[in-house]
């Protein structure tokens, strides 16, 4: 018998996850380690076990649903996502990546298919970091083999703190197996949609990933000398807000405009005393600094730093910059790449190789396994977004290449 995806269980699984946090908008709020998380979380867990399944979590309660191989000695072979979700994010981010792999699941057992090696799907922690930072702390601490001692000490921007609800969480599923974290797997697939325009434009249905490019995240404070805005001349101001402007004036009309790959993004902007009629004494913001190649990253980093530093000398003002983040580019396994084109082919769907903006659970995982990554469109290329909408079609597109490029890869391990 031949395994195929179930339409209509799938979409109907999304649309009961997307009403897990669901607003009013239409999009959802699932924010990691929320108390929506943990329904999200009980409601896969609950679909395993009614039929069969075996369900795990670790100590940074990623959470695996298990399916025995012809082999189970050997690694597992691994496929998913993640189920938090931005403040006023989308249905489809993530939560279609594990819901695809559950219906790949499902399937197999509805055709009584045994694959060669376990197949396990898994929901990984905290991928979007909107509520507790840095985000793929599921992932990377998977990657790493243990929860960096550092992030004891994270809290919310309301004062929850990680630690305590990473336990709550984990006490939710208290009758799940516990694992270690970073068990040995064979290899790692991960269906996403695509964040961004070009299948759309394209008109292609699939995308296959074959790497992430590397993100850079700075912090700029630029600090001067607060000041009465209506009485102080401008030969006596020490204004950072000055300098600020200025940098950045230049580095938006020149960083991306000369290399198309490269992304320059101002996101987070504050202002301090923060008075409508005072000079600012310091201006804090970020720059999300993205591109495939370290050392254009590396030069872009030099140019940035000396931008800031010409405007806060001639504006009077002290200024320093910390990296907060760094993600290095990633290059996904050649050999897991031809198992999806393999598996395209024998679908008879269009697709297009493509190299991902934004980082996802693949690109920590590719550190320990071989890696890759299956694109969907989304309509105008919008995410993170309440409007973010993934055609029906599109949906079960993917879990059909997933399902296909499962069933090459696990044939033969990578």
């Amino acid at each position: 018998m031949q395994a195929e995806i179930n339409e209509h269980r799938l979409l109907e699984r999304i649309d009961a996850f997307a009403r897990i946090g669901g607003t009013p908008a239409g999009g959802v709020n699932r924010q990691a380690l929320s108390q929506e998380d943990r329904q999200a979380r009980g409601l896969l867990a609950r679909l395993a076990r009614a039929r069969g399944f075996r369900v795990f979590q670790d100590p940074m309660a990623n959470l695996f649903v298990r399916r025995e191989g012809r082999f189970s000695s050997l690694p597992p072979f691994v496929i998913g996502s993640h189920l938090d979700s931005q403040p006023t994010g989308g249905r489809f981010d993530g939560a279609l990546g594990v819901l695809a792999a559950f219906e790949v699941m499902e399937s197999l057992e509805d055709a009584g298919i045994e694959t060669d090696l376990p197949l396990e799907v898994v929901a990984w922690t905290n991928e979007e970091g909107s509520r507790f930072a840095p985000g793929a702390m599921g992932s990377s601490a998977f990657a790493l083999g243990h929860i960096p001692p550092e992030w004891t000490d994270v809290r919310a921007r309301n004062g929850a703190h990680l630690t305590e609800e990473l336990k709550l969480t984990l006490d939710a599923l208290a009758d799940t197996e516990a694992r270690p974290l970073g068990i040995g797997i064979s290899a790692y697939l991960e269906l996403h949609i695509e964040q961004g325009p070009t299948l759309e434009r394209e008109g292609v249905p699939i995308g296959i990933v074959h790497g992430i490019q590397g993100t850079r995240w700075l912090e700029v404070v630029l600090t001067g000398q607060a000041a009465h805005a209506g009485t102080t001349p401008l030969a006596f101001r020490r204004d950072p807000m000055v300098a600020a402007a200025a940098a950045l004036d230049r580095l938006y009309k020149s960083v991306m405009q000369k290399d198309e790959r490269v992304r320059f993004t101002v996101g987070r902007f504050v202002l301090e005393p923060g008075s409508v009629n005072a000079i600012p004494e310091t201006v804090t913001f970020t720059i999300d600094l993205r591109h495939p190649e370290t050392a254009v990253l590396d030069a872009l980093e030099e140019i940035i730093a000396a931008e800031i530093e010409e405007e806060r000398v001639a504006s009077g003002c002290t200024s320093s910059i910390r990296r907060l983040s760094e993600m290095e580019p990633a290059s996904f396994s050649d050999t897991l790449l031809t198992c999806l084109d393999r598996a395209a082919e024998h679908l008879g769907l269009t697709t297009i190789r493509m190299l991902s903006g934004a980082f996802h659970d693949a690109l920590f995982i590719n550190r320990k396994a071989p890696s890759a990554m299956i694109f969907v469109p989304c309509r105008d290329g919008l995410s993170h977004n309440e409007a973010e909408y993934v055609e029906p079609g599109h949906c079960v597109a993917g879990a059909r290449m997933l399902l296909a490029s499962t069933l090459e890869a696990t044939r033969q391990a990578p």
